[in-house]
């Protein structure tokens, strides 16, 4: 594919580095107008973890889990998950150094990991891309298919390896 299409663009009398450079121009002035919104982002995720708020959440939460047989380790996971790409394989790749890569958590977080989604970096990057103001059904969607993976994915892995 890679050395077909522009062969093909070639025979067809496209001028293909032309058309490249102008491609390569376009997406540069995309990457220039997302970066406050990846900024804005970054910033808000900084400012839940370093505030303590996620610690707090988990003292309220971590007993619920407990009592329904979840390792209260992987919340955190579901929770940065929607948030940040790098930030939840981060966490997901210390659970598994941690706990193992054969454990139920290491287990647990590579299903989370691949049945959810970045749902706020998408909505920042692709609506910011294309000057969308208002998604506001698109997040809840987003929002609630993490969910759904996420519980899916522990209840799999419950059920299948616990």
């Amino acid at each position: 594919m890679i050395a077909f299409i522009p062969l093909y663009a070639y025979a067809r009398k496209v001028p293909v580095y032309e058309s490249f450079v102008d491609g390569a121009k376009e997406g540069f002035g995309t990457a220039i107008g997302i970066i406050p919104h990846l900024v804005g982002m970054m910033v808000a995720i900084s400012v839940f973890r370093a505030s303590g708020a996620l610690d707090f959440l988990m003292g309220y939460i971590s007993p619920l889990l407990r009592g329904l047989g979840v390792p209260p380790e992987v919340m955190p996971l579901g929770l940065l998950r929607p948030l940040t790409g790098t930030g939840s394989l981060a966490y997901a790749t210390e659970l598994i150094r941690v706990h193992g890569p054969d454990s139920l958590i290491g287990r647990i977080a590579s299903t989370i990991q691949g049945s959810t989604d970045t749902t706020l970096y998408v909505l920042t990057v692709y609506f910011g891309a294309v000057g969308i103001r208002n998604g506001r059904y698109a997040l809840k969607v987003g929002l609630f298919s993490d969910l759904v993976g996420f519980v899916a994915a522990i209840a799999v892995c419950l059920l299948v390896f616990g």
